[in-house]
Parts: structure tokens; sequence; C-alpha cells
């Protein structure tokens, strides 16, 4: 059994020593450092930490906010530890898997931050709804007017080429064709 350790800085000019110093004094193996944003999807170091884990070893991180980049990140990094029977620690917090009370802690994380994603959900619904009794509906804006699809299809019957109709309306040839396509 590993412990793997994770040290992140945000830029080049910061110093992870203070990190590195935390997680050498916890006994960790390994240590993968890394300089880059929390907010950035592609941190190759901590992926290479992930990868380099295996069943039964733990990851190490001196403060939660190291390794994710959001509550529901960190819970999906985490949970997917948890799902490979590795554990999680964080010296700062003192949060540790490898214990029940850890593990409550963390289940309780998890259901805040689905809690949190169906409010923004309930939201984002009602945003929709009172949107839509005002008259307003998402979605991109219709190429063509009712009254300009009427056109359409007289231009049409009168047997106007299509490149022409679509120059006279100012529109694409294939916003012609999908309005002659459902009529």
């Amino acid at each position: 059994m590993t412990n793997v350790g994770y040290a992140r800085v945000s830029t080049k000019d910061q110093d992870p020593q203070l990190q590195i110093d935390a997680l050498t004094k916890a006994e960790v193996n390994k240590i993968f450092t890394e300089h880059a944003s929390g907010a950035k999807t592609d941190r190759p170091e901590l992926a290479r930490a992930l990868e380099y884990l295996r069943p039964g070893d733990t990851l190490t991180v001196w403060k939660l906010d190291r390794l994710g980049r959001n509550l529901v990140h960190l819970i999906q990094v985490i949970t997917d530890l948890g799902e490979r029977d590795i554990s999680f620690v964080s010296l700062t917090e003192g949060f540790d898997t490898r214990n029940a009370m850890g593990r409550m802690i963390f289940m309780l994380m998890g259901a805040l931050a689905e809690f949190e994603r169906e409010l923004i959900k309930e939201r984002t619904m009602a945003g929709i709804q009172a949107a839509a009794q005002n008259g307003r509906h998402g979605g991109r804006p219709k190429a063509l007017k009712p009254g300009q699809v009427r056109q359409v299809l007289r231009m049409r019957d009168d047997r106007v080429p299509v490149q022409e109709i679509a120059s006279v309306l100012g529109c694409s040839r294939a916003t012609v064709y999908r309005v002659l396509d459902v009529a």
C-alpha cells in the first residue's frame, strides 16, 4: 500500500514547498507536483497521480482545494477513488476516508453536492417556465417570420427558383429548402 501525495500551486511564481513538507511529514511515498490553476481541467500531474494509484493505496493532499476545481469535481474524484478501493486524506481539514467518520463526512458532502445540483436544476426550470409565461422561448430565433414563410410558398407556387427566393428574402438556400420541406 502506497501513500501518494499531490501538491498544486496556481502559478509558476508560487512555491509548493509548504505542501511538499507537509506531505513528507505525513509519510507520503511519492509526490506529484503541479503548477496549474485549480480551474484548469487539464492537469497532467493529477492525471499521472490518479493513474499511478492502485487498490489499497491512499491519495493525500495538503488541503481539499488543491485537488478539486469545485465541490462537484472534488466529490467526483473522491468517489472515483473509492470505487477503485483507494483512500483519500486531506491533511489540513483532517479528512480521511480510511475511517468511518471520514467516509460519513464524504457521504454528507456528496449529498450536499447532489442537493446543490437539484437546486440549480429546479431554478433553471423555474426560469424557463417564467420566461415562457412571458412569451419568451429559448433557442435560436427563426430565420424567417411567418409572413416570409408564406411569401416563400407563394414564390414556389409561381415557380421562382430557390436561389432567387433566398436572395429576395435575404436568407440562405438551405433556409428556403427547410421551409419547403416542412410545407
